[in-house]
């Protein structure tokens, strides 16, 4: 039996509301979520001010009732956005994410590193070290708001956002030098299709650099379709796990370690490919 414990994205469960949501991931042998309010519940609302005590309590034991444990409470906003309001309303977002985190007992509230401009696109400039510096000034309110809630930010380098390589994570962790900020190790968001086919140097050169501040693990698969680079479930494609699986192993004990990209007629497969080591 595996020592790491593995979920998936909530609203990858086969749609219905959250109880239901809820119940599934429980039938399909899955012991923890990573929950995306927006993306979960439409019936009535949670904006800032409906993440009361009340409403964290409700879900606490919606969720242990199911023996499922809540990872990672997603909040994917944009931290480099250039338009000071929207930054405002932005860090009011992720600290309320963060108080309702510490209600709920979970651990890390969970981001990408963005990108400067207002729509979230793909840009050169994402790469750039004015870039990082905006994000880094941007990430600072919300690590010190992570700390205050006793809750961990964690921060998702992804190929094609301003923090798009390990060693852009490393330079955010150090200059903000907190233990409340640390990784969601996602490999597959770090490859693209200049690098896909070394996957190997790239987990392992993640893992070299980041490995003591991982949190979570996110785990998917990808193939080349047509030239281009295609994420789909684990033991799907063309992965290589065998190091990132050794690492958790023997560093890591019992971390979350939640799917991505499944669907609800593979959610399962993919999990006991995962549980079973991922070996081919």
């Amino acid at each position: 039996m595996s020592n790491y414990s593995v979920g998936i994205r909530l609203h990858d469960v086969r749609p219905g509301t959250i109880e239901e949501r809820v119940a599934e991931a429980h039938a399909q042998g899955f012991k923890c979520a990573h929950i995306a309010l927006s993306k979960l519940i439409d019936d009535y609302s949670t904006a800032d001010a409906a993440l009361t005590p009340g409403f964290a309590m409700y879900l606490k034991k919606l969720f242990a009732a199911s023996d499922l444990d809540i990872a990672v409470l997603g909040c994917y906003l944009n931290l480099a956005i250039p338009d000071k309001e929207a930054y405002r309303k932005t860090v009011e977002r992720y600290v309320a994410h963060l108080r309702f985190a510490a209600l709920l007992g979970c651990g890390v509230v969970g981001t990408e590193t963005g990108a400067p401009n207002v729509d979230y696109h793909y840009e050169e400039a994402c790469k750039s070290e004015d870039a990082l510096k905006i994000f880094i000034e941007g990430v600072r309110p919300v690590v010190e708001a992570a700390e205050k809630s006793g809750v961990i930010l964690a921060i998702e380098p992804v190929a094609r956002h301003i923090v798009y390589t390990p060693e852009r994570a490393r330079k955010v962790l150090d200059e903000i030098a907190s233990p409340n900020l640390q990784i969601i190790f996602d490999p597959v968001n770090l490859l693209d299709e200049a690098n896909c086919r070394d996957h190997k140097a790239v987990i392992k050169n993640a893992i070299d650099v980041l490995g003591p501040d991982i949190a979570i693990v996110h785990v998917k698969d990808f193939d080349l379709k047509d030239g281009k680079l295609v994420s789909m479930a684990a033991g799907l494609g063309v992965m290589d796990y065998s190091d990132i699986v050794d690492f958790i192993v023997r560093e890591k004990p019992y971390i979350q370690c939640t799917l991505e990209d499944t669907k609800p007629d593979n959610a399962v497969a993919a999990r006991l490919f995962f549980e079973g080591g991922a070996r081919r």
